[in-house]
């Protein structure tokens, strides 16, 4: 059996036992890539039982002098792993080589985050008003730009002050309070920004011309903004939720509020997760 008729079953498979459009949509794209990389190879269309542990280690080393990181060079190891682990299962091939992969010990970066103050001085450079209320959402919310292009009409409660997420990441829902200055902000953007006549969806950040967001344009516009600005930082929306909940624990707010706030599975992914600026760990040393 070719790769990529062993990958449509596998993705099937994914759908099958309701994993997430996002985590689906993940496998089929790195997948695609090891695919990709494979027919170059060999010039042609690669079968299932052909590829041998070499052209894994090959392709991983391939993705490691690209420069990526070892967080995506770690999850190919393990959409490998699941990949095969599958096809083993079902007799697709007689050997899953990607069982002996070795993980990517995982480097983690310091990442850039931004106060409030840095914030209100970048969404004044934001001047599309449907993206700028988007951002504000991310910034005020935690949530993730896939969560903001799939947010409804419905999922919006203004009168009750929450916004439902409906199937996060990992297929998880979570209601997320809205707090006071968003509140005006969504207020705002549904009466006088959302031009409800010219879109016929139900999506609550919606463009005239496509009916919808695109995570793409929203990164595009922060990065446009901070050139603008002259910063250094490297700001995408991801950062935006990173600094919701870096500043909530400045603030004094509790690791396990911020973890139930952002949807993650555990408080370590969350500690994780928060920047500790270097002169407050040094306030918290000085207090022994």
């Amino acid at each position: 059996m070719l790769i990529n008729q062993a990958v449509t079953q596998f993705l099937q498979h994914l759908v099958s036992i309701d994993r997430s459009k996002e985590t689906v949509r993940g496998y089929d794209a790195e997948l695609g890539y090891f695919n990709h990389f494979l027919t170059a190879k060999y010039n042609g269309p690669v079968y299932l039982e052909d590829v041998e542990l070499s052209d894994m280690e090959e392709y991983l080393a391939s993705l490691k002098n690209r420069g990526i990181s070892t967080a995506t060079r770690n999850r190919v190891v393990y959409v490998l792993r699941s990949f095969y682990n599958y096809c083993r299962k079902r007799e697709l091939c007689e050997k899953n080589h990607a069982e002996l992969l070795e993980p990517v010990k995982i480097i983690q970066k310091e990442r850039d985050f931004i106060t409030e103050e840095e914030f209100h001085t970048l969404i004044e450079k934001i001047k599309q008003p449907v993206i700028r209320t988007v951002i504000q959402t991310m910034f005020y919310t935690g949530g993730r730009i896939t969560e903001m292009k799939n947010l409804k009409i419905r999922d919006v409660d203004l009168e009750n002050s929450v916004i439902h997420i409906i199937e996060g990441k990992g297929k998880k829902d979570r209601d997320i309070p809205i707090s006071q200055t968003l509140h005006g902000i969504l207020t705002n953007y549904f009466n006088n920004i959302r031009e409800h006549d010219d879109i016929s969806t139900d999506f609550f950040f919606a463009i005239p011309k496509s009916g919808s967001i695109s995570g793409n344009y929203v990164n595009r516009l922060l990065k446009e903004a901070v050139d603008e600005l002259g910063w250094e930082k490297h700001i995408t929306a991801h950062v935006l939720r990173h600094s919701f909940g870096t500043n909530l624990l400045e603030k004094g707010a509790s690791l396990v509020s911020i973890q139930k706030l952002l949807g993650h599975a555990n408080l370590t992914v969350t500690s994780r997760y928060l920047h500790q600026d270097k002169s407050k760990l040094a306030e918290v040393v000085n207090l022994l």
